[in-house]
């Protein structure tokens, strides 16, 4: 990463602004090729992230470990997961320091070395365990630089107007990235090993390096706006000015609990109930990843308050993450991954989008990395305890305390949704106009 001189650059004046009927015909991917690229590279990155994930997951559980499977797996997800919170501080100062393009760039641009240099150790057999969580280590550093980056660059891709819209297409990144690690990250280890799963890998994040880099971004200036307060004030102050939003970070941290233990439990309940291989592996994140990509695309449709939607979604998926505990047919738990898939990605759409309304401009490199740590604090510990678990309890037990943890983050949001005033957006975080559905209904 390097200092802010050529990529902070002012790009060429855009071109006069599409007609309000064309700009609502026009997918914002088509007519803005700048956001076009950026968004493509983060699919590439985060299915680079899922292919890995699931894939070694995958192959911990059914090639590498012959005891303690649970405890293995969940080790791994743990060190996929713990770079995003120990290094929240020093991400956001990079993303506040340094040009938004030189950070995505420099931190796929290293994925993509470590991932070929597992990709070249592997070569010779299978790669000790030790030198697999050091590579999950290195990649998860590198993605958390690159996703609160992207987050608090949409402002400098596009307009005002359309910030929701790419807050949509940004966050449908991960059911993408679900889908092509599902589809391909177990199939690849049954097939050709690690050594082809890593070389993957690296060839996605050095596209994703070519594609951020071929991309022009606006003065962070001109996208804030003249009025916009330029200094960026301590991580201790954000969340403590905004306490609407803190409480809200509160619930689905303590859901995410329960939720990100999806992907310890997969493999396990793949192996242990559904005596599968790869290809059922496959199908169960192909279905949790496409329900997402609906639920991203959808979320903003989902009528009532930000707050009260998302608890009633929570619900719903407390219920879909429990029946695989009591049903374990391969049609019925591909069918609840769907729905507990949608509900994730359409409460994220909607919150994320209300967070950049409410945000000031100048407090977003800060915030979203400490969304993400705050978010992600919950994971690794969850990985590790559903992990152990699993090596005690059946996958079907665990799928059932998944469910029944979900209850009372959804009443916490349920509750604060009915006892407090939702605020009104902030003057510096440039509040955008809901998209109209067909018909111009709201």
């Amino acid at each position: 990463m390097t200092a802010p001189s050529p990529d902070s650059a002012p790009a060429p004046a855009p071109a006069p602004a599409p007609a309000p009927g064309n700009r609502s015909r026009t997918p914002l991917i088509l007519r803005n090729r700048a956001f076009a690229a950026v968004w493509l590279g983060q699919v590439l990155t985060q299915a680079a992230v899922r292919m890995f994930q699931v894939g070694v997951s995958w192959w911990i559980v059914a090639y590498a470990v012959r005891d303690a499977r649970g405890l293995a797996s969940g080790v791994f997800m743990a060190a996929c997961t713990l770079p995003a919170v120990v290094l929240a501080p020093v991400v956001a100062g990079a993303v506040g320091r340094f040009a938004h393009r030189s950070v995505l760039r420099g931190a796929a641009g290293l994925a993509a070395a470590t991932a070929g240099v597992l990709a070249v150790w592997a070569q010779g057999g299978g790669p000790p365990l030790a030198g697999v969580y050091a590579a999950a280590l290195a990649l998860a550093t590198c993605q958390a630089f690159f996703d609160p980056c992207l987050t608090t660059s949409v402002p400098e891709l596009v307009d005002d107007a359309d910030i929701e819209t790419a807050t949509g297409f940004e966050l449908s990144t991960q059911s993408l990235a679900g889908l092509g690690g599902a589809l391909l990250g177990a199939l690849t280890v049954d097939r050709a090993g690690v050594a082809a799963l890593a070389a993957g890998c690296a060839a996605a994040y050095a596209g994703a390096a070519l594609l951020v880099a071929s991309a022009r971004f606006r003065s962070p200036a001109a996208a804030a706006g003249p009025e916009a307060p330029p200094a960026q004030r301590p991580l201790r102050h954000i969340l403590g000015e905004l306490p609407y939003v803190r409480r809200i970070l509160i619930c689905f941290t303590a859901a995410n609990l329960f939720t990100a233990a999806v992907f310890v439990v997969i493999p396990l309940y793949t192996r242990s109930v559904l005596g599968g291989g790869g290809g059922t592996v496959a199908l169960l994140e192909a279905s949790l990843g496409a329900g997402a990509l609906v639920g991203a695309f959808t979320g903003t449709r989902v009528p009532g308050r930000p707050t009260v939607a998302g608890a009633w979604c929570l619900g719903l998926m407390s219920l879909a993450l429990a029946l695989p505990g009591l049903f374990g047919q391969r049609p019925v738990v591909a069918g609840c991954l769907a729905v507990a898939g949608w509900c994730a990605g359409a409460v994220s759409v909607r919150f994320v989008a209300l967070f950049q309304r409410l945000v000031p401009t100048a407090d977003k490199p800060g915030f979203f990395a400490v969304m993400q740590a705050v978010l992600g604090a919950s994971l690794p510990v969850a990985s590790l305890v559903f992990g152990s678990a699993g090596d005690l309890v059946s996958p079907q037990t665990l799928c059932l305390v998944q469910g029944a943890g979900l209850l009372p983050a959804a009443g916490a949001l349920a509750l604060l949704g009915s006892r407090t005033p939702e605020p009104s957006p902030s003057i510096d975080a440039a509040p955008t106009p809901e998209p109209e559905t067909v018909g111009g209904a709201r």
